[in-house]
């Protein structure tokens, strides 16, 4: 009886025609489809994308050199320096580098971090032209952090509330 069956499905090509079910049942359905550079989908406030050292209101980096981010890593993306200031002694980063090929975006530096220096900004469409552009030196993480610091404040206010 089975083999009948298996002949006769075979014979009128049923599973030929349930493919063709689905896809006439989607033919009709308005498209989701987004045109990337001029739609773009929304983010939440939380999403981890391009990293940024931030700088307290008066221009001073936050970063104190405790290199808790740089322990926490569990990709050893991070690499940190640290030595004294000259106007005042205190403690602070010679050296701060991310290797973006190396970071799997976990956001543990993030969260580690005491003084919220170091944030995983909202910033998903960059790229890399020339060999070691990946490599994101203190400078340029600062001035990352400096371009879209009303964005970050506003989504730490926005991270507030669900804590």
């Amino acid at each position: 009886m089975r083999s009948v069956k298996q002949l006769v499905d075979s014979f009128l090509l049923t599973e030929l025609l349930k493919g063709l079910r689905v896809t006439l049942k989607n033919m009709f359905r308005k498209k989701v489809t987004v045109q990337y550079p001029d739609e773009k989908t929304p983010q939440s406030p939380r999403f981890r994308g391009l990293h940024a050292l931030r700088t307290y209101p008066n221009g001073e980096e936050r970063c104190i050199a405790c290199k808790l981010c740089e322990a926490v890593c569990p990709a050893a993306a991070i690499t940190i320096e640290a030595g004294p200031r000259e106007s005042d002694g205190t403690r602070r980063t010679t050296k701060y580098e991310i290797d973006l090929f190396k970071c799997i975006y976990c956001g543990f530096c993030e969260e580690s971090c005491p003084v919220d220096s170091i944030v995983e900004t909202r910033v998903f469409d960059y790229h890399f032209e020339n060999r070691g552009e990946n490599i994101m030196t203190k400078a340029m993480l600062l001035e990352v952090g400096r371009r879209y610091e009303p964005e970050i404040a506003s989504d730490r206010e926005a991270d507030a509330k669900y804590r």
